[in-house]
């Protein structure tokens, strides 16, 4: 603990800004998960919020790390692999409930319907 009060005030400041925004940001990402009432609306909120606070801390790391001369390429590479393997991971998964044809919530909009389809074209004037 005396390392980090050997540091600057501005790192400091820093890395606790980012660590409280990725705990901020993991927490609401959990309570999504846990409060959210079907599977596609769950998976949003871990797959985005807890992305991005893990994102938080591993900023914070990299700051952490660098202002000590003592950078490693670890903290970035697991940053480079969390933003790659969570978007793609929660595409495969909404695919395979969609072709499993899980049950949605009721208000939950399903396009491949044709009474959800998305209107692309405006509404032509009857004057």
């Amino acid at each position: 603990m005396e390392t980090l009060n050997e540091l600057p005030l501005w790192s400091q400041w820093l890395i606790g800004f980012f660590i409280l925004l990725g705990a901020c940001f993991a927490f609401i990402g959990s309570l999504g998960l846990a409060v959210l009432p079907d599977f596609f609306t769950r998976l949003h909120a871990p797959t985005k919020n807890t992305t991005l606070g893990v994102g938080g801390i591993v900023l914070a790391s990299i700051i952490f790390t660098s202002v000590q001369d003592k950078f490693t390429a670890s903290e970035l590479l697991i940053a480079i692999f969390l933003f790659l393997t969570a978007p793609i991971s929660a595409h495969i998964m909404a695919k395979a409930a969609l072709h499993t044809d899980l049950k949605m919530f009721s208000r939950t909009r399903d396009f491949r319907k044709e009474e959800d389809v998305y209107k692309t074209e405006p509404e032509k004037d009857s004057s």
